[in-house]
C-alpha cells in the first residue's frame, strides 16, 4: 500500500481544501453535525444549495465522463474530495444515492435522450434520487423480489412494495427493480426502471426509527404506470443493471468509521467516575479505548488499500467487504462502551445525561441498522469466504428453478 499522495493527487487535494475553506465551515470534532436544529425540509433545501454550489465549482460529478456532465477525473479524485469534505460542516445524507449509485446507472443504461433529461438536473441538485431494491421478502437476497412489472402496450404496470428506501419521502425519482418474468430463475426475470415518485399510485411512508430519525421509508406501488422508454437495460436484464449500480458503491470507501472516536471515548472516560476514581485510570477502560483505536486503524488500512488500487487505475477487490464488517462492528462496540462509561445512567437520554453523550447515543441507536444496510454481515462473510479466501461456494438449490415454483 502507498499511504502518500502522488504529486498530482496532492495538488488536487490542496485545490479542494482551499475551495472548501472558502465555502464551508471546518468541523471542530467528529460529534459536530451540520444544522442540528434544522427541520428536514430545511436540511434538504440546504443540501440542494450545497450541491448546486459544488456543481458550479466542478466538484459535483468528478468521475463522470464529460459527455455526461462530469469532469472525467480518475476515481481517486472522488475519494480525495470525500475525505476533505468530511473535515467540514456540510449537508450530508441527501445526495449520496443520487450521485453515488442512481444517476451513474441512468447514465450507463438509459437512452441518450433520457440521460440528457435527467443527468444535468441531478448534478445541479434540482432532483433527488433513491434506490428501490429491498422488499419485505427480499433484503440481502435481492433475487427474491416480488414487485410485479407487467407490460401493457408502451407502458409497464407496477404493483408491489419496497422497504428501507432511504429518503423516498423527499426524493423526486428512483431506480426500481421489479419482476417482469415469473418463469425465469429468480435472478433472470428482473427489469430495472426509472420511477417518478410523484406519480399516481406511489405512496412513500417514512419509518420511525428508534434513533428518532425517519430516514428510511416503505414504498407502496399500486398500478403505477411507467413508460417503456424509462426502462434501464433490456427486459429481464435487471440483475446485470443492479450489479452495475452496486459497483458504484466503491466510491464510498473514503470514510466509513470516524477516525476520532477513540478521542471521544477518552473525553468521556476522563469525566466519568468508576469506583470513586476517573474511569480513564481504569485498566479495563484503557484496554477498551485501545480496542477502539485498533478498529479504526484497521478500517484506515483497508481504506488505504482501496485508495491505492484507485490511484493505480484499478478496481478495489472483494476484500473491501471486510471494511463494512469491521466498521459496522466497530461502531457498535465503541458506542456501546460509551454507554457503559456512564454506568446505569447510560440508559437515560442525553438531555439528562449531558450533551457530550448525544453523538454516541445516536451512533448506538443507529449501529444495528448499519450492520444490515448494504448487505448483512452474513452476506459480507460469504463474500470474503468465497472471493477472498477461495473457499467453496455456498450450495444453491434455486439457481435454475423458475421463480414461480419456489416456495413462498
Amino acid at each position: 500500500m502507498d499511504f502518500k499522495d502522488t504529486a498530482e493527487e496532492a495538488a488536487f487535494r490542496a485545490e479542494v481544501r482551499a475551495w472548501l475553506e472558502a465555502n464551508a465551515t471546518p468541523r471542530q470534532s467528529a460529534e459536530e453535525t451540520f444544522g442540528p436544529d434544522l427541520t428536514e425540509d430545511e436540511r434538504v433545501a440546504a443540501a440542494k444549495d450545497w450541491q448546486r454550489k459544488k456543481a458550479e465549482a466542478g466538484y459535483a460529478a468528478l468521475t463522470w465522463p464529460k459527455e455526461m456532465g462530469g469532469r472525467g477525473a480518475p476515481p481517486i479524485q472522488q475519494v480525495i474530495y470525500g475525505q476533505e469534505e468530511a473535515r467540514f460542516l456540510v449537508p450530508a445524507r441527501v445526495f449520496e444515492n443520487s450521485l453515488g449509485q442512481c444517476l451513474p446507472t441512468v447514465g450507463a443504461w438509459a437512452s441518450p435522450e433520457l440521460a440528457a433529461q435527467y443527468l444535468p438536473r441531478g448534478i445541479r441538485g434540482d432532483d433527488i434520487w433513491c434506490q428501490l431494491f429491498s422488499e419485505p421478502a427480499a433484503g440481502s437476497d435481492t433475487g427474491n423480489i416480488r414487485t410485479r412489472a407487467e407490460r401493457n402496450g408502451d407502458e409497464w404496470v407496477i404493483n408491489g412494495q419496497k422497504v428501507w428506501t432511504s429518503g423516498a419521502h423527499f426524493c423526486d425519482y428512483g431506480i426500481l427493480l421489479a419482476r417482469s418474468d415469473w418463469d425465469q430463475p429468480k435472478q433472470k426475470g428482473l427489469t430495472m426502471f426509472i420511477l417518478d415518485l410523484k406519480a399516481d399510485g406511489v405512496d412513500a411512508r417514512p419509518i420511525h426509527q428508534m434513533s428518532g430519525e425517519r430516514e428510511f421509508c416503505e414504498v407502496f406501488l399500486n398500478d403505477v404506470r411507467i413508460p417503456d422508454t424509462h426502462r434501464l437495460g433490456e427486459v429481464n436484464q435487471g440483475w446485470t443493471v443492479m450489479l452495475s449500480t452496486l459497483m458504484h458503491e466503491r466510491m464510498s470507501i473514503g470514510g466509513v468509521l470516524p477516525t476520532t472516536l477513540h478521542e471521544t471515548l477518552v473525553k468521556l472516560a476522563r469525566n466519568a467516575t468508576w469506583n470513586g476514581a476517573p474511569a480513564l485510570d481504569n485498566d479495563v477502560v484503557k484496554a477498551r479505548i485501545a480496542d477502539a483505536y485498533l478498529s479504526q486503524k484497521g478500517v484506515d488500512l483497508i481504506i488505504s488499500r482501496g485508495i491505492t488500487a484507485l490511484s493505480k487505475g484499478q478496481e478495489p477487490g472483494p476484500e473491501m467487504s471486510i471494511l463494512k464488517l469491521v466498521a459496522a462492528r466497530g461502531i457498535l462496540d465503541i458506542a456501546s462502551f460509551a454507554m457503559e462509561l456512564a454506568g446505569p445512567e447510560g440508559m437515560l437520554g442525553h438531555e439528562v445525561l449531558g450533551d457530550e453523550y448525544a453523538f454516541m447515543q445516536m451512533m448506538w441507536l443507529t449501529a444495528p441498522g448499519i450492520r444490515i444496510a448494504g448487505g448483512t454481515e452474513e452476506i459480507m462473510r460469504n463474500t470474503v469466504a468465497e472471493y477472498v479466501l477461495g473457499l467453496p461456494r455456498e450450495a444453491r438449490t434455486d439457481k435454475h428453478v423458475p421463480f414461480r415454483e419456489l416456495e413462498r
